[in-house]
Protein backbone atom coordinates (compact mmCIF):
# COMPACT_ATOMS: atom_id res chain seq x y z
CA UNK A 1 0.00 0.00 0.00
CA UNK A 2 1.24 3.17 -1.30
CA UNK A 3 1.91 6.30 0.93
CA UNK A 4 -0.86 8.20 -0.95
CA UNK A 5 -3.02 5.27 -0.63
CA UNK A 6 -3.01 4.75 3.15
CA UNK A 7 -3.54 8.93 3.97
CA UNK A 8 -6.55 8.35 1.43
CA UNK A 9 -7.38 5.57 3.98
CA UNK A 10 -6.90 7.54 7.03
CA UNK A 11 -8.95 10.44 6.08
CA UNK A 12 -11.62 8.38 4.95
CA UNK A 13 -11.78 6.42 8.91
CA UNK A 14 -11.49 10.08 10.46
CA UNK A 15 -13.75 11.61 8.50
CA UNK A 16 -16.38 8.29 9.22
CA UNK A 17 -15.63 8.73 12.60
CA UNK A 18 -16.85 12.39 12.66
CA UNK A 19 -19.84 11.53 10.24
CA UNK A 20 -21.00 8.78 13.15
CA UNK A 21 -20.20 10.44 16.43
CA UNK A 22 -22.55 12.97 14.54
CA UNK A 23 -25.40 10.83 14.05
CA UNK A 24 -25.46 9.44 17.87
CA UNK A 25 -24.45 12.73 19.75
CA UNK A 26 -28.02 14.14 17.91
CA UNK A 27 -30.03 11.07 18.23
CA UNK A 28 -29.12 11.27 21.23
CA UNK A 29 -30.28 14.60 22.02
CA UNK A 30 -33.64 13.77 19.73
CA UNK A 31 -34.59 11.17 22.21
CA UNK A 32 -33.52 12.85 25.76
CA UNK A 33 -35.53 16.07 24.49
CA UNK A 34 -38.64 13.43 23.47
CA UNK A 35 -38.30 10.98 26.60
CA UNK A 36 -38.21 13.97 29.30
CA UNK A 37 -41.55 15.39 27.21
CA UNK A 38 -43.07 12.04 27.27
CA UNK A 39 -42.48 10.96 30.49
CA UNK A 40 -43.19 14.34 32.40
CA UNK A 41 -45.82 16.31 30.69
CA UNK A 42 -49.69 15.17 29.70
CA UNK A 43 -50.63 15.67 26.34
CA UNK A 44 -51.28 19.37 25.16
CA UNK A 45 -49.38 20.78 28.11
CA UNK A 46 -47.40 23.68 27.86
CA UNK A 47 -44.01 25.59 29.53
CA UNK A 48 -43.99 29.30 28.73
CA UNK A 49 -40.56 29.93 28.51
CA UNK A 50 -40.75 33.33 26.88
CA UNK A 51 -43.32 34.76 24.89
CA UNK A 52 -41.96 33.19 21.43
CA UNK A 53 -41.48 30.11 22.74
CA UNK A 54 -43.14 27.26 24.65
CA UNK A 55 -42.54 23.87 25.11
CA UNK A 56 -45.78 22.54 23.94
CA UNK A 57 -46.33 18.47 24.02
CA UNK A 58 -48.06 16.87 21.40
CA UNK A 59 -47.92 14.33 18.47
CA UNK A 60 -48.47 13.28 15.38
CA UNK A 61 -48.73 10.40 13.02
CA UNK A 62 -47.22 12.04 10.11
CA UNK A 63 -44.16 14.19 8.26
CA UNK A 64 -42.25 16.36 9.63
CA UNK A 65 -43.94 19.78 11.40
CA UNK A 66 -47.41 18.41 12.40
CA UNK A 67 -48.34 17.39 8.88
CA UNK A 68 -50.21 14.37 8.67
CA UNK A 69 -50.11 12.64 5.25
CA UNK A 70 -50.34 9.49 3.77
CA UNK A 71 -51.33 6.07 5.60
CA UNK A 72 -49.13 5.20 8.79
CA UNK A 73 -46.97 2.08 7.62
CA UNK A 74 -46.54 3.20 4.56
CA UNK A 75 -45.00 6.43 5.86
CA UNK A 76 -42.53 4.69 8.03
CA UNK A 77 -41.39 2.28 5.35
CA UNK A 78 -40.64 5.17 2.95
CA UNK A 79 -39.09 6.72 5.85
CA UNK A 80 -36.98 3.78 6.50
CA UNK A 81 -35.71 3.18 2.58
CA UNK A 82 -35.06 6.91 2.50
CA UNK A 83 -32.56 6.29 5.77
CA UNK A 84 -30.99 3.66 3.39
CA UNK A 85 -30.78 5.60 0.63
CA UNK A 86 -29.02 8.29 2.69
CA UNK A 87 -26.70 6.11 4.23
CA UNK A 88 -25.85 4.55 1.18
CA UNK A 89 -25.16 7.96 -0.20
CA UNK A 90 -22.96 9.29 2.66
CA UNK A 91 -20.49 5.99 2.20
CA UNK A 92 -20.09 6.53 -1.53
CA UNK A 93 -19.75 10.27 -0.34
CA UNK A 94 -17.06 9.14 1.83
CA UNK A 95 -15.48 7.08 -0.69
CA UNK A 96 -14.75 10.30 -3.14
CA UNK A 97 -13.42 13.90 -1.96
CA UNK A 98 -16.50 15.57 -0.66
CA UNK A 99 -16.43 18.58 1.43
CA UNK A 100 -16.83 17.75 4.43
CA UNK A 101 -19.31 20.82 4.94
CA UNK A 102 -21.70 18.91 2.65
CA UNK A 103 -21.08 15.99 4.46
CA UNK A 104 -22.61 17.38 7.74
CA UNK A 105 -25.39 19.07 6.01
CA UNK A 106 -26.65 15.67 4.58
CA UNK A 107 -25.44 13.71 8.28
CA UNK A 108 -27.70 16.41 9.93
CA UNK A 109 -30.71 14.85 7.54
CA UNK A 110 -29.83 11.19 8.26
CA UNK A 111 -29.98 11.61 12.00
CA UNK A 112 -33.28 13.75 12.20
CA UNK A 113 -34.72 11.00 10.00
CA UNK A 114 -33.56 8.53 11.92
CA UNK A 115 -34.70 10.32 15.13
CA UNK A 116 -38.44 10.35 13.88
CA UNK A 117 -38.43 6.92 12.50
CA UNK A 118 -37.53 5.62 16.43
CA UNK A 119 -40.47 7.23 17.72
CA UNK A 120 -42.53 5.64 14.77
CA UNK A 121 -41.01 2.24 15.19
CA UNK A 122 -40.80 1.84 18.45
CA UNK A 123 -42.94 4.07 20.53
CA UNK A 124 -46.24 2.82 20.66
CA UNK A 125 -44.57 -0.75 22.31
CA UNK A 126 -42.14 1.22 24.60
CA UNK A 127 -45.23 3.70 26.04
CA UNK A 128 -48.39 4.08 27.21
CA UNK A 129 -50.89 6.30 25.72
CA UNK A 130 -50.11 10.12 26.69
CA UNK A 131 -53.63 12.18 27.53
CA UNK A 132 -54.87 15.11 28.44
CA UNK A 133 -55.15 13.39 31.83
CA UNK A 134 -52.25 11.44 32.18
CA UNK A 135 -48.57 11.25 32.14
CA UNK A 136 -47.50 8.16 29.82
CA UNK A 137 -44.85 5.70 31.45
CA UNK A 138 -42.23 3.61 29.80
CA UNK A 139 -42.41 0.00 28.98
CA UNK A 140 -46.05 -0.61 31.26
CA UNK A 141 -46.61 -3.76 32.21
CA UNK A 142 -50.52 -4.10 29.91
CA UNK A 143 -48.22 -3.41 27.05
CA UNK A 144 -47.52 0.03 24.65
CA UNK A 145 -50.64 2.06 23.17
CA UNK A 146 -50.13 0.73 19.15
CA UNK A 147 -48.00 -2.29 17.50
CA UNK A 148 -44.44 -1.32 16.43
CA UNK A 149 -44.16 0.83 13.13
CA UNK A 150 -47.49 2.66 14.45
CA UNK A 151 -46.21 4.93 17.39
CA UNK A 152 -46.51 8.78 17.05
CA UNK A 153 -43.48 11.12 16.59
CA UNK A 154 -43.49 13.34 19.58
CA UNK A 155 -43.08 17.58 19.35
CA UNK A 156 -42.37 19.75 21.46
CA UNK A 157 -40.83 22.69 20.35
CA UNK A 158 -43.20 25.53 19.43
CA UNK A 159 -42.12 29.57 18.73
CA UNK A 160 -45.09 31.72 17.92
CA UNK A 161 -42.91 34.70 16.59
CA UNK A 162 -45.82 36.69 15.92
CA UNK A 163 -49.15 36.78 17.50
CA UNK A 164 -51.65 39.17 16.21
CA UNK A 165 -55.34 39.72 14.46
CA UNK A 166 -55.88 40.65 10.99
CA UNK A 167 -57.35 43.63 9.86
CA UNK A 168 -60.75 43.69 9.33
CA UNK A 169 -60.17 45.08 5.65
CA UNK A 170 -57.88 41.63 4.61
CA UNK A 171 -60.25 40.29 2.29
CA UNK A 172 -61.03 36.61 3.57
CA UNK A 173 -58.99 36.43 6.47
CA UNK A 174 -60.00 39.94 7.84
CA UNK A 175 -60.34 39.84 11.75
CA UNK A 176 -58.93 36.21 12.03
CA UNK A 177 -56.38 35.24 14.42
CA UNK A 178 -52.64 34.79 12.92
CA UNK A 179 -49.38 33.56 14.29
CA UNK A 180 -46.45 33.11 12.58
CA UNK A 181 -45.01 30.42 13.23
CA UNK A 182 -47.77 28.53 14.39
CA UNK A 183 -45.83 24.98 13.17
CA UNK A 184 -44.90 22.42 16.94
CA UNK A 185 -41.98 20.37 15.60
CA UNK A 186 -39.03 18.42 17.64
CA UNK A 187 -35.16 18.56 17.54
CA UNK A 188 -35.19 15.55 14.81
CA UNK A 189 -37.30 18.07 12.28
CA UNK A 190 -34.93 21.48 13.15
CA UNK A 191 -32.09 18.80 12.25
CA UNK A 192 -34.04 18.01 8.71
CA UNK A 193 -34.49 21.97 8.03
CA UNK A 194 -31.19 23.24 8.69
CA UNK A 195 -30.01 20.18 6.60
CA UNK A 196 -31.85 20.83 3.86
CA UNK A 197 -31.34 24.51 3.94
CA UNK A 198 -27.60 24.61 4.32
CA UNK A 199 -27.75 22.35 1.44
CA UNK A 200 -29.49 24.77 -1.09
CA UNK A 201 -27.93 28.23 0.27
CA UNK A 202 -23.99 27.06 0.64
CA UNK A 203 -23.80 23.93 -1.64
CA UNK A 204 -26.84 24.12 -4.13
CA UNK A 205 -24.58 24.19 -7.18
CA UNK A 206 -21.67 21.18 -5.32
CA UNK A 207 -24.57 19.17 -4.95
CA UNK A 208 -24.96 18.35 -8.49
CA UNK A 209 -20.87 17.53 -8.87
CA UNK A 210 -21.69 15.62 -6.16
CA UNK A 211 -24.53 13.45 -7.73
CA UNK A 212 -21.80 12.64 -10.76
CA UNK A 213 -19.13 12.17 -8.44
CA UNK A 214 -21.19 9.02 -6.46
CA UNK A 215 -22.27 7.84 -9.99
CA UNK A 216 -18.74 7.16 -10.74
CA UNK A 217 -16.80 3.28 -10.48
CA UNK A 218 -13.78 4.53 -8.39
CA UNK A 219 -13.52 2.80 -4.85
CA UNK A 220 -11.65 5.41 -3.13
CA UNK A 221 -11.75 9.46 -3.15
CA UNK A 222 -9.60 10.89 -5.71
CA UNK A 223 -5.71 11.39 -4.60
CA UNK A 224 -5.95 15.62 -5.74
CA UNK A 225 -7.52 17.62 -2.65
CA UNK A 226 -10.23 19.64 -3.47
CA UNK A 227 -9.35 23.01 -2.93
CA UNK A 228 -11.83 25.47 -0.51
CA UNK A 229 -12.87 22.61 1.83
CA UNK A 230 -15.30 22.62 3.19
Amino acid sequence: MTDIQKGIDRKILKRSIIISSMVLLLLGIDQATKFMVKMNMMLHDSIHLTDWFYIYFTENRGMAFGMEIMEKLFLTSFRIIAVGVIIWFLYRCLKKNVKMGFLVCVTLILAGAMGNIIDCVFYGKWFSESTNMSVATFLPEEGGYAPFFYGKVVDMLYFPLIETDWPEWVPFVGGQHFVFFSAIFNFADACISVGIFLLIICYGKYAGEVFEMVKLSPKTIEEQPRENEP
